[in-house]
């Protein structure tokens, strides 16, 4: 019995870790995206 419950639990991290390395890897920038800045920062306060 507790050798499912590991299986399964197992599975679930194994799934869980996959599922989070295929979303880091979607949110990418592309390299040609600069920062744009702002309006005022020239102004000084």
């Amino acid at each position: 019995m507790w050798i499912i419950v590991l299986i399964v639990a197992f599975l679930f991290v194994l799934g869980a870790a996959l599922l989070l390395l295929r979303s880091a890897n979607t949110g990418k920038i592309p390299e040609n995206v600069q920062a744009q800045p702002y309006q005022n920062d020239e102004e000084e306060d």
